[in-house]
Parts: C-alpha cells; structure tokens; sequence
C-alpha cells in the first residue's frame, strides 16, 4: 500500500491538468467568443477611486484611466487624509485632463474597513449608473473601460472583473509576480470552471449603481476585510451573474522587502480562511511541489516527476498565454521555490484571526467581519519609498 503515498502528488497534478484545461477554454473563449454587443448608446461611468499613500507608479496608474477614449466618464478620488501625498499627483492630472471631471473628495471615516468607508463617500458624489472600482495602483490599456462595460449590456450580468498580473522591482516583489501568474490565476481559472462564480477580484469590479442600492450601498460590506470578494456575493445573491471581461490590468508591487511580502500574503491567506474556511482548506491539495517532494521522498518518483511537470507547465501555460506576463519566462524556474514559500503561508493563514492592514492591526471573526483594530506602530508600517510609506 505504499503507492498511497503517491496520491497527494497525483491529486494536485489533476488540479493543475484542470488549469491546463481551464486555461485552454479561456484562450478559445477570448479568442473566438462573440463580443458582447455594445451598451448602445455607451452609458455614461464614474470611476471610483479610494487612496491611501502614493505608490511609486502612481500617476502611471491614473493617467491610464484618464486617457481613456469613452464617450462620457469621471473619475472620484477619495481619501481620509487631506494631506495624503497621492494628492499632489491627482492635481497634476486635473491640469493635465482639464476636460475631464476629476474630482478629489476628503472623506473621513470610522467604517471598520475604511476603504469601503471612503467609496460610500465617493458614492453620494458619483454622477452616472455604472460604477466602476478599482485599485489605485491598477495600470490599464486604451481600450479598458469599453471592454470592462460592454458585457453589462447583458441584464443577467450584474458585475464584471478582470484578472490582473504584478510587475515587480525586487526579489520578493518578483516572486509575488510570480505567484499571481502561475499560482492565483490558475486558481481563479479552475473555480471558474468548476462554476464558482460568485466572486470579483479587486483589479477591477463594475457594476450598475442601482444593484448597489439593492444591496444597502457600500454601507453593507463596511465591516468586511474581503470587501472585493463581499461586493460580488452580494451582487450574486441578487441573481446576477459576475462576468470576467477579455482584458488583463497590471498592479504595481513596487519594491517590497520578503517581511512586507509575508505580512501581507499572510493578510490574504487569513481573510479567505475567515471567509472561506471549506475552500481553504480544500486549498491544501493544491500545493504541487510539496506533494511532489513527499513522492520523491517515498520512492514514488513517477508521481513527483508527472506531478512537477504538470504544475510548472500550468503555470506558465496560465502566465505567459493569459496573463502575457513577460517575466515568467525568465522567473518560471523559481516556481517550486515559490511554491514552498506559498506552503507556508497557507500554514501561517490557518491559525490567527490577527492581521495587520496598513497602518491597523485587525482582529477578524468567522465570516470576514472586523471584530477589533489597533494601531501599528509607524516604524512597523512600512518604510518610505519614493514618497510613498509602503505599507502592508
């Protein structure tokens, strides 16, 4: 019976044939799909968008927003702080897009997640029936809003998203990158196509105002960390389908240290747990290269081998043919080596309801809500790059 020991390896290599698959009906679906019919005529959008600190590619970000070519938009920048030093940047662009409706809206809040706190602000203030939201660091191609809009013409659509790839300055910002492309975007493919489908990444997630107020606003998600993966259930529970749009976006991951890296992974990982508990740890059979160690170690070398081959051809299968991240190429020898860092902090993430979120320390309860919250010393926050306090 020792071929038992083989199963956990053989178990994530059919996970990551399922990616494989997924990622081949992905190509197929944006390759030969029919486009969704334009909204005809397009409907006018407000891009909503909370900040907090200026990152390195900050103005590369909204400039790309800007620039778009849709017939009728504005974009709302909220924050708590008016001496936020992103401020300087979003003046910069009102000069520059002097047709635009660019406007900045200090919005103080003791909303437990106070991102969500900010856009019910930038809610009140917002002019047009779509909504749009999005990181700020989020960098889009021209073409962006028409692409993340058209599929709303369908009224069983009641949200769009997109999947998103990292770029990276730094070792620990590179293997972030790498674990978007060939670890989180695979996941997200095979959920897919396993009809799991009531969640939206926060890259970018549109939707109808109006769905909005069926839901009971922003103000219905303020107490959630996950305030991504809340909107799309609330959104789902109406009876809306979440669709995901063609395009990739690209976050900026700047040049963080590996212990910023650890702290905000280990961020994520505790709040799916919360959130997610059955999905997290189903999680565990994913991890390939763990697996495939533990068949080379019980002498099943043909499980671990398979197993490795068909993970690391996923993997970038997913990256380079979806995502069209130039990196994976150069890096993709580094995924078992991300693997195992992943590995721990999915063991990290299942103990602890403690997580630190900017300059808060959190305390979460089952379900994702904040129980508690304390402050974080400025020096443990983060370190200032480019003008920007890098925090985690």
């Amino acid at each position: 019976m020792t071929w038992l020991a083989a199963l956990p390896a053989l178990a994530a290599g059919a996970y990551y044939l399922l990616a494989i698959g997924a990622a081949i009906k992905w190509s197929r679906w944006t390759a030969t799909a029919p486009r969704p019919p334009a909204p005809g005529p397009w409907p006018p959008l407000s891009i909503l968008k909370p900040v907090h600190g200026r990152d390195p590619q900050f103005y590369r970000a909204i400039f790309s927003h800007a620039a778009q070519q849709y017939p009728e938009f504005e974009i709302l920048f909220g924050t708590g702080d008016p001496s936020d030093p992103a401020l300087e940047d979003i003046r910069r662009l009102q000069r520059q897009f002097p047709q635009r409706r660019i406007e900045i809206v200090i919005a103080p809040t003791d909303a437990p997640n106070a991102k969500v706190g900010v856009l019910a602000e930038l809610a009140k203030h917002a002019r047009y029936p779509l909504l749009l939201v999005n990181d700020s660091d989020i960098v889009v191609d021209p073409g962006y809003l028409l692409a993340v809009t058209a599929p709303l013409a369908d009224p069983g659509i009641g949200m769009v998203t997109c999947l998103y790839r990292g770029a990276a300055e730094s070792w620990a910002s590179r293997s972030e990158a790498l674990g978007i492309a060939t670890e989180f975007a695979p996941s997200v493919l095979v959920a897919r196509l396993l009809g799991v489908a009531e969640f939206a990444l926060g890259s970018t997630m549109v939707f109808r105002a109006e769905a909005l107020r069926r839901i009971g606003g922003f103000e219905a998600i303020a107490n959630y960390l996950a305030d991504d993966y809340q909107l799309g259930l609330h959104i789902s529970q109406l009876g809306y389908r979440i669709e995901f749009a063609r395009v990739v976006v690209e976050t900026d991951l700047g040049g963080e240290s590996w212990a910023q890296t650890w702290r905000h992974q280990l961020r994520w990982s505790r709040t799916i747990r919360v959130s997610r508990p059955a999905g997290y740890y189903g999680y565990v059979v994913t991890h390939a290269t763990l697996w495939s160690l533990a068949a080379f170690a019980s002498g099943h070398w043909w499980a671990g081998s398979i197993t490795l081959g068909v993970r690391m051809l996923a993997g970038v299968l997913v990256g380079t043919a979806i995502l069209k991240d130039r990196n994976v190429l150069r890096d993709f020898w580094l995924i078992p080596l991300r693997d195992l860092f992943g590995f721990a902090v999915w063991v990290g993430g299942a103990f602890g309801n403690h997580v630190q979120w900017r300059d808060r320390e959190l305390c979460l309860r089952p379900g994702g809500r904040i129980l508690e919250e304390t402050p974080v010393p400025a020096a443990a926050a983060g370190v200032k790059v480019n003008n920007k306090t890098l925090l985690t």
